[in-house]
């Protein structure tokens, strides 16, 4: 019960105040318990109004503050705490309440503890947003106590603080620091082997024990009287896409994010290597109709555009009309290019529906498809069958499972690049295919 603003009576006071009204009740017909229940009650309301005094005492009692990034990231564990600090002089009982966004779905993120006399406390506590956009976190309450426990005060922190949720960073940058420092293999980035020459040329200069013979350049030779030889450098500049499909069939959800939030968060990933390769990255989104285009730089802000620009992106129930994003492929994108386009197909037919027009834009660009195994009908299959209804569902499951595959082969029989790979290993087997292309001077 709430009587002054921050105070409230706790349920032992009541409990106590319930025992001597029974008592002082039972009084009426024995007079013994009436003349203890009397003293009784007295002291309860002495003890009552110390208590008050002591919580009250000091007006800033508890000091407490949300600590966390001024961004979260979409489907990753952020971390958040909560710092404490006590100037009573005496030991308190205390009870942290931190108010989540509904998106968490969460009402039981308390803390229970107690805090000595003019101690410090860091709370800290995982979230996992699931999906882009604003999230309001409301106050941050603490309540205390002391000892005798007969009411509590209560302090509100924080209140109503507005974070964003942006496309996964915090991967971007796990990757981006493995890469850094070569060791992407540890994430399952497979080594490519460069098969030949990239043949973009850097400069002639004298030959040095070691230099590949063979690029020995005989009219410089004769000029200088010396060996020169031609040096070559990796081809760069080149344009990489990363193309999303936003409709009906990317709504689909895994392990609390959509397919579509999986593409963007490695769209965001690939343009940040593609870069670190001196590769230009652009993004298109589209679904009944191409929505939005950033064309491919490797500008100092152009990451931060594809972040702010993927942060705004929605699914839609709207089918996807691949013809206009051919006709919009072929208007804007004059150059070569590496367009990695996740989509998802869940039947052969779905994607003789619209391979003409993927077929029409792999005869201008490097075209690789990405789509989605639906890693529930795997489990599917994985279980054993104890019964004649589980049969027939399985037999469905490997049905489906089998048209996955010859998609894959449909594909690659008319030159068009595919990865199906299940949505938690889409970064990696995105990256792998990417390096794959660069290592053959495929792009």
């Amino acid at each position: 019960m709430k009587l002054l603003k921050g105070l409230y009576i706790s349920e032992r006071f009541y409990l106590a105040l319930t025992i001597v009204v029974v008592m002082m009740v039972v009084g009426f017909f024995k007079s013994v318990y009436y003349y203890i229940a009397v003293p009784l009650f007295f002291a309860a309301v002495v003890i009552f109004f110390i208590d008050v005094a002591l919580l009250f005492a000091n007006r800033n009692a508890i000091e407490a503050r949300r600590d966390m990034m001024d961004k979260l990231s979409n489907g990753d564990e952020n971390d958040i705490q909560i710092l404490l600090q006590s100037t009573y002089r005496f030991t308190v009982e205390v009870k942290v309440i931190d108010e989540l966004p509904f998106q968490f779905q969460s009402r039981d993120m308390a803390f229970s503890f107690s805090m000595e006399a003019g101690s410090k406390r860091i709370l800290a506590y995982k979230v996992r947003p699931t999906k882009r956009g604003e999230y309001h976190f409301g106050g941050v309450n603490v309540y205390t106590r002391t000892a005798m426990g007969l009411v509590e005060r209560r302090f509100k922190f924080s209140q109503d603080h507005m974070v964003r949720v942006y496309p996964s960073f915090i991967q971007m940058r796990k990757y981006e620091l493995l890469a850094i420092s070569n060791r992407l293999v540890e994430l399952g980035i497979k080594k490519m082997r460069k098969v030949g020459h990239n043949m973009e040329f850097d400069q002639i200069k004298e030959y040095v024990p070691g230099d590949d013979v063979r690029t020995l350049n005989w009219k410089a030779t004769a000029r200088k009287a010396r060996l020169m030889v031609n040096q070559y450098q990796d081809e760069r500049s080149q344009q990489v896409y990363s193309v999303i499909d936003m409709g009906r069939t990317m709504k689909m959800p895994f392990d609390g994010l959509s397919l579509v939030d999986y593409a963007i968060n490695a769209s965001l990933v690939i343009s940040n290597i593609a870069m670190h390769k001196q590769d230009k990255a652009g993004i298109i989104t589209f679904s009944h109709k191409v929505r939005n285009i950033l064309p491919a730089s490797k500008r100092n802000n152009q990451l931060h555009q594809i972040l702010e620009m993927l942060y705004n992106q929605k699914s839609g129930f709207l089918e996807t009309d691949f013809e206009r994003l051919y006709a919009t492929v072929k208007q804007k994108i004059n150059q070569r290019a590496l367009l990695l386009l996740y989509t998802n197909f869940e039947s052969l037919s779905g994607l003789k529906r619209q391979l003409p027009y993927l077929r029409r834009i792999a005869k201008d660009h490097l075209l690789v498809v990405v789509f989605f195994e639906n890693t529930e009908l795997r489990a599917l299959l994985d279980k054993p069958v104890k019964a004649l209804d589980s049969i027939y569902a399985k037999t469905i499951a490997e049905k489906f499972a089998f048209e996955k595959r010859q998609i894959v082969k449909e594909l690659r029989k008319y030159g068009i690049h595919a990865v199906l790979t299940p949505p938690e290993n889409l970064t990696v087997n995105t990256i792998n295919k990417y390096l794959e292309l660069k290592a053959r001077g495929a792009i």
